[in-house]
């Protein structure tokens, strides 16, 4: 059966401290930096103007600052399903200091002590992916990175470890729709937002791109009104 008219708007909270510094950030409640929440708002020039049948955010601050900051908290739905993976006794460390203790260690095989293993992150994807699907329309998800991940992963049918094959970086939009009857990446990881001017996204069409469409790319270098070029601001993941 053909689908359309459906599709989930994934995006990955601004830069905090600890993502900049590359420590597992689960659980902790932390801000975003100043240049995240700069990321926030301009993420709002993307939205600005479409309609979303539905919103939701991860509780956590770094989280539902993104979604506020980007103009569309009024109407959203706070779901603890969304919150980001709980490393456990790994929280706050960095990939290296573990294996030290741990050789090879990796999130998506060995999960943490004390913490969620992959499988269960996956549960809690699947009950969002769910409720998503009830809908006819856009569904908007302000979460984090590995979270954001494992829901990539479940939604195309794959084990939740899969997720480590999708790069994900800060203030990010991927959007997951379907091509027909099956469930496909539409796009991903755009961080056009963060280096090209605001008026690039008053242009009509930009999320409204399906499967087979012309997007606009992150090479895109059109200049604006009145001859000015688009402004190259280095972002650091």
């Amino acid at each position: 059966m053909e689908r359309t008219g459906l599709r989930l708007i994934l995006i990955r909270h601004g830069e905090t401290e600890w993502a900049r510094d590359g420590r597992h950030t689960g659980r902790t409640d932390i801000p975003l930096t100043e240049l995240g929440r700069l990321q926030a708002m301009v993420l709002g020039d993307r939205l600005r103007g479409r309609t979303f049948v539905r919103v939701m955010t991860s509780p956590l601050a770094r989280a539902f600052e993104t979604c506020r900051l980007a103009g569309v908290a009024e109407d959203a739905e706070i779901s603890d399903d969304l919150m980001e993976w709980d490393y456990g006794a790994y929280e706050g460390r960095r990939t290296a200091e573990i294996r030290e203790e741990v050789p090879g260690w990796s999130i998506w095989r060995d999960g943490a002590p004390g913490g969620e293993t992959a499988a269960e992150v996956g549960a809690r994807a699947d009950r969002v992916i769910a409720r998503a699907l009830t809908a006819a329309g856009d569904t908007v998800l302000f979460a984090h990175g590995h979270y954001l991940r494992v829901l990539t992963a479940r939604w195309l049918g794959l084990p939740p470890e899969a997720g480590r094959l999708f790069a994900l970086a800060p203030a990010t939009i991927g959007i997951l729709g379907y091509e027909r009857e099956q469930r496909v990446i539409i796009r991903w990881n755009d961080r056009c937002h963060l280096v090209l001017p605001s008026h690039i996204w008053a242009e009509q069409g930009d999320l409204d791109v399906r499967v087979g469409d012309p997007s606009v790319g992150s090479g895109d270098d059109r200049s604006g009104p009145g001859g000015g070029t688009a402004r190259d601001q280095q972002v650091y993941d």
